[in-house]
């Protein structure tokens, strides 16, 4: 009885207790970055185009799939380049403080880098101030990920 007490507290302790996960580097579904869709072509063609498996290759964990063989060697000759900011993550959640996943159709290219959001509709909140939510995701980066 006494043992079943103590297995029923240690298991109810382990309930209250937060789970510590750590995020990976790169926001990924079925290990597709970007849920395999091209990070070179948002800005070669302005716009989301869904890669490959013919044009693929493994970076930081993930399996980013590109829409051409060109598109491909140019990230790997350049991965950082061409990579969304935050590992992919959502760049209104990174200002916050936090991890979200990200839709591919809610992008912008912003001085050179691709940021994701988590909708189209986060991402006019995002668009309202772009430098200061930029500054502020930089400063949190990438400490939202150990939580």
């Amino acid at each position: 009885m006494l043992t079943r007490r103590l297995l029923l507290a240690s298991a109810l302790a382990c309930l209250a207790m937060p789970a510590l996960a750590e995020e990976p580097p790169i926001f990924a579904t079925s290990s597709l970055a970007i849920q395999g869709y091209d990070p070179v072509a948002y800005f070669k063609e302005g716009k989301p185009v869904e890669g490959t498996a013919a044009h693929q290759l493994m970076w930081m964990g993930a399996t980013w799939r590109f829409a051409n063989a060109a598109n491909r060697d140019a990230f790997e000759r350049e991965p950082q380049r061409y990579a969304p900011q935050y590992g992919g993550y959502c760049a209104y959640a990174a200002s916050q403080g936090y991890v979200a996943p990200t839709d591919p159709s809610a992008f912008t290219v912003h001085e050179g880098k691709l940021y994701l959001n988590y909708s189209k509709s986060v991402r006019g909140i995002w668009e309202r101030d772009i430098p200061g939510h930029i500054s502020a995701a930089d400063a949190n980066w990438p400490k939202p990920l150990k939580k």
